[in-house]
């Protein structure tokens, strides 16, 4: 597979973010087959990328020529579905987050390893400019020890996001740490390490009767290097998404990356070096009336390709989406949760 257009790529849901995927498979491979169980859904997909539509997963897996079968299918299925196509002898590309549990994650890997296959986990906002130069600064040392960081998600989703979906369940959304927050979840780990305990309260105030869940929460880390960390988060900033942050203060340095979706440097003051010359970062994903991260599939794909050509290494692994999944599942089991009393 040296020509990157002979890869070949098949959607496994054709929700929002399939078109996004099918987007950027069209400059990067051939999308050649799409599946959801609304047969509406694939039926449009299907059309506009002139490809195969099925209706069922497991008779995609057994007549679809694809190399790449691309998961982006409810949070709570992943798990399945990536473990059946990589059983089948297909590459997997799965959306955030890689499943709800540390258990599935470690089938997925397990799956992985025994069908010599690869498996890719979509964590888009490590591509952002400001993201990426921060990385770079933290791994020449250039903040010196890290002492704290501070995450902020300010998002909205209101009621008509919830509506008529599997998002809101427990089941197969998982949480709003699952679904809305994931990307920067998978950031505190990228950046700073795992995390050694945690603790927080979380509660339902704007959503209820809508979602399984809570709606907002706060949350104290302790960091496996001995930082400290804490995380902001609700989906109640009203009428639009508001902020999505991250602050960090080093033995030499400070930085804050924000925007709305991670995409902004707006302060940085660290001992000789200055971060300069970013190149403008891409739009956030648009879903009509609400907005997500920033859109970098481009990237993401960009990685698929080079690894399977044979000459890249994997930007984001099993291994690597599995910790994300573990940080949330600690982070929710050790926050309290507070009734809203009205």
């Amino acid at each position: 597979m040296s020509d990157q257009k002979n890869l070949r790529f098949a959607i496994l849901g054709c929700g929002r973010i399939a078109n996004r995927h099918a987007e950027h498979i069209s400059n990067f491979g051939e999308l050649i087959g799409v599946c959801d169980v609304d047969s509406s859904k694939a039926e449009k997909l299907a059309k506009s990328y002139d490809c195969v539509q099925y209706d069922d997963y497991s008779t995609m897996l057994e007549k679809c020529n694809a190399d790449v079968i691309c998961v982006c299918t409810p949070n709570g299925l992943h798990c399945e579905h990536s473990t059946a196509a990589l059983r089948s002898g297909f590459h997997v590309l799965c959306e955030k987050p890689m499943a709800l549990n540390v258990d599935d994650c470690g089938k997925m890997i397990d799956q992985s390893l025994k069908s010599n296959r690869m498996l890719f986990i979509v964590k888009q906002n490590r591509f952002n400019p400001p993201v990426a130069a921060v990385k770079k600064a933290i791994d020449e040392n250039r903040f010196g020890k890290i002492l704290s960081l501070q995450l902020n998600c300010f998002w909205n989703r209101d009621e008509a996001y919830y509506e008529n979906s599997w998002k809101g369940t427990a089941e197969l959304d998982g949480g709003v740490l699952f679904t809305q927050f994931s990307h920067f979840i998978d950031l505190l780990y990228w950046l700073n390490g795992d995390i050694k305990s945690t603790s927080g309260l979380k509660g339902n105030f704007a959503h209820e009767g809508t979602i399984d869940f809570e709606d907002s929460g706060v949350a104290i880390l302790e960091f496996q290097n001995g930082a400290i960390g804490s995380i902001n988060y609700t989906i109640n900033s009203h009428g639009r998404n508001m902020e999505g942050s991250l602050t960090i203060f080093g033995e030499k340095g400070t930085v804050k990356i924000g925007g709305q979706y991670l995409n902004e440097l707006e302060y940085q003051n660290i001992e000789g070096y200055k971060i300069e010359g970013l190149v403008e970062g891409n739009p956030a994903n648009n879903y009509g009336h609400y907005q997500g991260s920033m859109s970098n599939h481009a990237d993401v794909y960009a990685n698929v390709v080079d690894v399977l050509s044979g000459g890249g290494s994997i930007a984001t692994n099993g291994y690597e989406g599995l910790k994300t999944v573990e940080m949330i599942t600690k982070i929710y089991s050790f926050s309290d949760h507070i009734r809203n009393n009205k």
